[in-house]
C-alpha cells in the first residue's frame, strides 16, 4: 500500500526552525506523487550573527538535527532531506561526507544534503564547469568553508559574497531587489556557474530569471538539493520555471 498523496515518494526534510523559505520552495517544486514532510531542527534565533559566531551557530544546528531525523521518521518517509546547508559544506568533501554517512546511518535511509548536490548539478549541467562564484546569506568564515568544499570537489571558487546577516530569520528578509545587483557583481568572463547557499535565502525563482540574463547556470541550493533527491528516488519529472536545472536534467 502507498500514502494517498505521495504514492512515489515521501520526502523528510530536516531544517532550522527559524527557517521560512525552505518549507514552502519545496512545497513549489514537487511534483504529483512526492510530498515533503518538514521537522524543525530546534534553532534559537541568534540576534547578533557575526564572523566568530557563526560557526558556533551552525554547529548547534548540526548537533541538533538528530532529534530531527529522528522525529521525521515516524512518518515513514522513502528518502530525506537536508533543509540546512551551512552544516554539510564544513570540513570539505570529507566533512560532507561523515555528515552525510551520520544520518544515513541513523535513519537507514539516503539523504540529499546541499554540498554533494551542488556538486552533482554542477557535473550534470556541465562536464566543463570549474570556477565557481559563491553567494551566501553567511559571513566570510562560512564562505571560507564553502570555498574548501569545492575546492576538494575540484571546483575553484574565484568570486564570493557572504551578505553577513545578523539573525537566522534575517536571511528570509532579502529581496529580490537586493540580490539582483549582488549577481551582477559576482558575474565576469571567468566565472562558469554561480552558486546560492543558504537555504532560508529565497532564490528559486530568481536564480532562473538570472540565468537568461547571464547566459550562465545559477543553482539555487534549495532548487538543487530538491532536484538530487528526486533523480536520487528515480522520479524522473522535469518542473519547469525554477532553472535549466530541474527543466533538463
Amino acid at each position: 500500500m502507498r500514502d494517498v498523496l505521495g504514492w512515489r515518494g515521501k520526502f523528510g526534510v530536516m531544517g532550522p526552525s527559524t527557517n521560512t523559505v525552505v518549507q514552502p520552495d519545496f512545497d513549489m517544486l514537487r511534483p504529483p506523487g512526492v510530498t515533503a514532510h518538514y521537522a524543525r531542527i530546534f534553532t534559537p534565533d541568534a540576534q547578533a550573527v557575526s564572523n566568530e559566531s557563526f560557526r558556533a551557530g551552525a554547529e548547534l544546528i548540526g548537533a541538533n538535527t538528530m532529534d530531527a531525523v529522528r522525529s521525521v521518521m515516524t512518518c515513514a518517509p522513502d528518502r530525506l532531506v537536508m533543509g540546512m546547508s551551512a552544516v554539510t559544506f564544513f570540513d570539505g568533501a570529507a566533512g560532507a561526507d561523515r555528515f552525510q554517512r551520520a544520518v544515513e546511518a541513523e535513519s537507514g535511509l539516503g539523504v540529499s544534503i546541499g554540498s554533494h548536490a551542488c556538486a552533482a548539478a554542477l557535473r550534470a549541467l556541465d562536464p566543463g564547469i570549474r570556477r565557481l562564484s559563491v553567494l551566501s546569506p553567511y559571513w566570510p568564515s562560512m564562505n571560507s568553508e564553502v570555498a574548501r568544499y569545492f575546492t576538494d570537489m575540484g571546483f575553484s571558487v574565484v568570486r564570493d559574497r557572504a551578505l553577513q546577516c545578523r539573525r537566522w530569520t534575517a536571511i528570509a528578509e532579502v529581496t529580490e531587489a537586493e540580490l539582483v545587483p549582488v549577481l551582477r557583481e559576482l558575474d565576469g568572463e571567468e566565472v562558469d556557474a554561480i552558486v546560492q547557499v543558504g537555504t532560508n535565502l529565497s532564490m528559486v525563482r530568481l536564480a532562473a530569471e538570472a540565468e537568461r540574463w547571464l547566459g550562465k547556470p545559477v543553482l539555487a541550493i534549495n532548487a538543487t538539493t530538491w532536484w538530487h533527491a528526486l533523480r536520487e528516488h528515480g522520479i524522473p519529472d522535469r518542473v519547469a520555471g525554477f532553472g535549466r536545472l530541474l527543466e533538463r536534467h
